[in-house]
């Protein structure tokens, strides 16, 4: 079978990747299909799913596949390591989906490649289908995210603490160029390939930069408004990343690689949940930081090509850096505004926004449902729901004294503006305990409902479903889970 996949990647010269050959499951099976993803990519869904166990675990590749692992480098918790690269990920080619826009179609979990060093390039069913579940949870939240089109078991073991089923997990991107790919070369002298490099993600990702005077120089400052707009969406909705690598940095502005990410419950900014972040480098409240630090790591490859003179090329990038922080700000602001109710703005509002989150702590309020019960407590009527969540009121009480004054300053009709904050605070996230569980039952006892119903919920995350209120519900004591894992 033919997918009409191109291969603009595996025609850069050879240095970009290595040709490979995934491994053969012995006993694929389809776990899950994401039919409306595949017409958007302008397949067949009806007919291509009963094929898709054989075609999306590497079992038999398309007819027009090219495979490939990228090369890549990376600062994996601040240190660097010069050669990465897909250690168990093959890029299958490219195919443009319903808005003309290119998307990689790349196999996780297939095998061994030349980069995997001392991994086994497999994949276990938990990790591939919590990227499927909250790759999809962040599309439907309008998140710039990675998706997945399907997750096949293999059939295989693959040993981790213990033996786990094998999964293999197709996986759509706008593109998988990272920071990291820039530091690849980076690291090796090669500015001719960084310049190449530098080519290819504007024609693909900046097309408007095309007549740039400095393209480097424009590249960095587009690569940083859009990381700016994306760690704004990660924390106007609670999510913690978890590793914030330079290899997990898309350049695309796509959220990538959903290891021990997770969605916070009761707010408070130095949450962690990733096992193997033991110093909270990547706390939620630390990601803007951390991705500007990411930025600087890209600006230093740029160097050779924004200038000749080094130093001119630092004095032309710091700007830009510099502006990363107060353009977070101002995005998040943007996005608190709106869950917070407000249509216009005030110079008061960023006071407002972080006074909440004060009460909050303060009050080891749920996060996600804090703003979701912001909208029944317009009138005061309505409060009693938003009081339940706090453990202490005592600074909630003059916030909400404070936020309705500022409400009444906009004429806009209480139905409407309570109608508009449920379409940007979502009813339902997918909370780490119930994807544990979820992930659980599937690996386990070969259950799929959990995941399933799970799925349908964070598809639809603005919709409260009659039946489902014990899933929008914050972990009870027992249920609480304090560690994620990458999977690998």
């Amino acid at each position: 079978m033919r997918l009409g996949l191109t291969h603009s990647y595996a025609d850069l010269p050879p240095d970009f990747h290595t040709a490979e050959v995934p491994a053969k499951p012995i006993a694929p099976r389809l776990l899950a299909w994401n039919a409306t993803l595949a017409t958007r990519l302008g397949l067949d869904a009806a007919a291509l799913q009963p094929l898709a166990h054989e075609i999306f675990s590497g079992h038999t590749l398309p007819e027009d596949a090219r495979p490939i692992a990228m090369a890549y480098a990376g600062h994996q918790f601040a240190h660097f390591v010069p050669a990465l690269g897909d250690g168990r990920a093959i890029l299958l080619g490219e195919k443009r989906d319903a808005d003309g826009v290119l998307r990689d179609l790349q196999l996780k979990g297939v095998g061994r490649t030349r980069w995997s060093r001392a991994g086994d390039g497999h994949a276990a069913v938990g990790p591939m289908l919590r990227e499927y579940l909250v790759s999809e949870a962040m599309h439907a939240l309008g998140i710039p995210t990675t998706r997945s089109l399907a997750v096949v078991a293999t059939g295989s073991e693959v040993l981790r603490d213990t033996a786990l089923p094998g999964a293999v997990l197709l996986r759509v991107a706008a593109s998988h160029v990272r920071v990291g790919t820039f530091e690849y070369f980076a690291a090796r002298g090669n500015v001719a390939a960084i310049d190449t490099l530098l080519r290819y993600c504007l024609a693909r990702h900046y097309p408007e930069l095309a007549a740039a005077g400095n393209p480097a120089l424009d590249f960095l400052r587009a690569v940083t408004a859009r990381q700016a707009a994306l760690i704004a969406d990660w924390m106007s909705v609670g999510f913690i990343h978890g590793v914030m690598n330079t290899d997990n940095m898309a350049i695309s502005g796509e959220t990538i690689d959903y290891g021990p990410c997770a969605f916070m419950d009761e707010y408070n900014p130095d949450t962690v949940f990733s096992s193997i972040d033991r110093r909270g480098r990547y706390r939620f409240g630390n990601q803007p930081a951390i991705a500007q630090w990411n930025l600087a790591r890209l600006a230093e490859c740029l160097v050779p090509l924004i200038h000749e003179d080094s130093a001119e090329a630092i004095d032309a990038a710091g700007p830009i850096l510099e502006s990363f922080l107060t353009e977070f700000d101002a995005q998040y602001l943007v996005r608190l505004r709106r869950k917070l109710g407000l249509t216009s703005v005030e110079e008061g509002d960023a006071r407002l926004a972080a006074d909440l989150l004060q009460a909050m702590r303060a009050g080891a309020a749920d996060f996600t449902l804090t703003f979701r019960a912001l909208a029944d407590a317009i009138e005061t009527d309505g409060e009693a729901s938003l009081y339940a969540l706090f453990s202490d009121t005592t600074l909630l009480v003059p916030w909400l004294t404070g936020w309705r004054a500022r409400l009444a300053r906009e004429p806009l009709p209480t139905g409407q503006r309570r109608a508009a904050m449920q379409q940007v605070n979502p009813a339902y996230i997918p909370r780490n305990h119930r994807v544990e569980a979820a992930l659980d039952a599937a690996t386990h006892q070969d259950d799929l409902v959990p995941f399933e119903t799970l799925l349908r919920l964070v598809q639809q995350p603005f919709d409260a479903h009659a039946g489902y209120a014990e899933f929008q519900l914050p972990p009870q004591p027992g249920e609480r889970v304090l560690h994620t894992f990458c999977g690998t």
